[in-house]
Parts: structure tokens; C-alpha cells; sequence
């Protein structure tokens, strides 16, 4: 009897632990509260693989921006957002926000065609005005003069594919009265590999004002090991947590000890890398306007911008723990009793 009270006591214990340390969305819908982790549950290597092997077909052309290929992937994005009852971002309901042609007039861009960011969105119950935007880039590079197909499944389409999992994950627990207190945009931006074009589009013409947007998490290549992690592949790498906001920096370290055992790797965060990864993929256009960032990174590998680089390569099980991470990290962002706060001065 006396085991019994001490295993009564220690199992109370636990639950009003985690119910202390939990911030989850008030729930004034009577339903039963739920964790993150029965949502991230949801987000599967079954189902990023099956549509990553979609995504990055030869049947999207390499995803070339304001090509055909880039366009059949704007629409996938869409028919998925649509088919999960998942709202668009404008408040005109097109998924699709114009780059027009004339944004590309120079360089690499310079007769470029207009192209598309795909934005959905998913409101907040208690801070709406509040915005999490959770971005990758789905564009690619095409094809080459060879005709090769430069399918791009790890650059970018396994960011690609594990937003379209987030979303439906949270979009799940909005369903059920276990919504987001902080609006969530899934942001797909275009023109990544011509230089971040489609992310600076957004923040030069946001749907959200910038100074309602409180962090970004971007996601770029997270399907694959590179050769450095090959004895330690149960890693990702992080730029970006602590250049302006120690604060999230310290909730993803806590989100990640929490509920994940993947490694945080801070190699390619530091000042002087000679890589510069903090400036080369699209958070950098949200960092550059005091947007708190973490950009998600599973470093190059010997399929980088090679035809290469396609679907049945992709560690699909790493990738869904990965995408998890991430799930983890916006909804501890969003369901904090305070947004989180630029502390940091670069």
C-alpha cells in the first residue's frame, strides 16, 4: 500500500510538473489539453518521403524559378494546403504572392519570369497580431544545357516537404481547441537560388507587418548527412539562435534537451566562418530587419547543386526527427506567455 501512495504521489507529481512547464494554448473549449509531442507524432518519414518523391521529380524540371517545373511546385503546395483546409496568408485567399518580372533586373535575375512565394496561415487564438514565420525555399535550379534534372530533394524540397507536415500537424491541434496562441505563416519563398530573391520580396512587401513578426525559423537542406557527421549522423546544424535574440536561442537549447535527442551543432554559427551560411539563405532577409532567426541546416554533401541530389538519398527517419525539432521550437515560440524579445545587438 505504502509503494502504491509513493507511485500516486510521484506520477501527480510528474503531471503537475508538466502542466507547470507546459505552454500550451489556453484551451476555453472544455477539450482535453494536449502536448506537442501527440501532434509532432503526426509528422512522419512515411509521409515526407511520400511526398518528396513528388516534390522532387523529374516531373517538376528542377524547380527553376518562373519556369513550368517551378510553377507545377507552386501548385502542389497550394492543392496541399487546400486539401487540409489550411487558410492562405492574403486576405484574399490567393496562396500565391506575385514576384513580378520586374523584381528581376539584375545579375543572376536579369530576365527571369515572374514568379510566386506560397504563403498559408494558420491564426492565433489569444495574440493573432503576433506572426511565426516558418520558411523554406522551394525553387531549384532546373536543367542544365545537357538536359540534366537538377532535382533538388535536399536543397530545398526536404525544407519544403517538412513545413507542409508542420502545418498539418498544428493545424490538427487547432482543429481540436489546441490552437497556437501566435499566428503561424508558412512562408515557401521562390527565387532562393538566384539570391534570396523571393524571401527579400516578402520582407520588402510583407503580409504581415515586420514588426509583428516575432521570429523565423528557416528550414534549408535537412534530409541528408554531410560527410563530416558520417560517425555522428544524429545532428543539425543551427546559425543564427543567438546573433539577436539570447532568449531563443536558450528555448530552442531547452525545446531540444526536452524533446529531442538530435545534437545542435554550432559549427557554421560562428562570426568568422568562412562559409557565411548565416547570410546565404532566406532568414538572412529577416535577421537584416531585427527578426530574431534560426536557420535549420544539415551542412553540403558530394550532391550539392548536382543532378545527383534526389529523393531516395534523403534519410527520411532524420529528416522526420528533424522536422519534429522544429515542430518542438514554434509551438514553445507561440504558446509563451511573452513573445520573444530582440536582447542582442550585432
Amino acid at each position: 500500500m505504502k509503494h502504491i501512495f509513493v507511485l500516486m504521489t510521484l506520477f501527480l507529481f510528474v503531471q503537475c510538473k508538466t502542466n507547470k512547464n507546459n505552454t500550451d494554448a489556453d484551451n476555453s473549449s472544455g477539450n482535453v489539453q494536449i502536448s506537442s509531442t501527440d501532434y509532432s507524432k503526426l509528422i512522419t518519414s512515411e509521409n515526407l518521403k511520400t511526398h518528396l518523391y513528388t516534390f522532387a521529380s523529374d516531373d517538376m524540371e528542377g524547380r527553376m524559378t518562373g519556369e513550368p517545373g517551378q510553377k507545377k511546385a507552386a501548385q502542389y503546395l497550394k492543392d496541399f494546403y487546400k486539401k487540409n483546409d489550411i487558410a492562405a496568408a492574403k486576405d484574399d485567399g490567393d496562396y500565391y504572392q506575385t514576384v513580378p518580372e520586374s523584381y528581376f533586373n539584375s545579375g543572376r535575375t536579369r530576365g527571369l519570369k515572374a514568379s510566386e512565394n506560397v504563403a498559408a496561415f494558420i491564426e492565433g487564438t489569444t495574440h493573432p497580431e503576433e506572426v511565426i514565420v516558418i520558411s523554406a525555399h522551394y525553387d531549384h535550379v532546373g536543367v542544365d544545357d545537357q538536359g540534366n534534372i537538377y532535382n533538388g530533394a535536399d536543397d530545398d524540397g526536404s525544407g519544403t516537404v517538412a513545413i507542409l507536415e508542420i502545418a498539418k500537424a498544428f493545424a490538427k491541434a487547432k482543429k481540436e481547441g489546441n490552437g497556437p496562441k501566435r499566428s503561424l505563416l508558412f512562408l515557401h519563398v521562390t527565387a532562393e537560388e538566384v539570391g534570396l530573391v523571393g524571401s527579400r520580396y516578402y520582407s520588402e512587401n510583407p503580409i504581415f507587418p515586420l514588426e509583428n513578426t516575432i521570429t523565423n525559423l528557416n528550414i534549408d537542406m535537412i534530409g541528408r548527412i554531410t560527410p563530416d557527421k558520417k560517425e555522428t549522423p544524429n545532428y543539425i546544424y543551427l546559425i543564427g539562435s543567438d546573433k539577436l535574440s539570447q532568449e531563443l536561442h536558450d528555448v530552442s537549447e531547452q525545446v531540444a534537451k526536452t524533446y529531442s535527442d538530435l545534437e545542435l551543432d554550432y559549427k557554421f554559427n560562428a562570426d568568422d566562418d568562412p562559409n557565411r551560411f548565416y547570410y546565404r539563405s532566406d532568414h538572412y532577409n529577416f535577421a537584416k530587419h531585427g527578426i530574431p532567426v534560426i536557420f535549420y541546416f544539415n551542412g553540403v554533401h558530394e550532391d550539392y547543386h548536382q543532378p545527383t541530389d534526389t529523393a531516395d538519398k534523403i534519410e527520411y527517419d532524420l529528416l522526420a526527427k528533424r522536422a519534429q525539432l522544429i515542430f518542438h521550437t514554434a509551438w514553445e515560440v507561440a504558446n509563451r506567455k511573452e513573445r520573444i524579445k530582440v536582447d542582442i545587438n550585432e
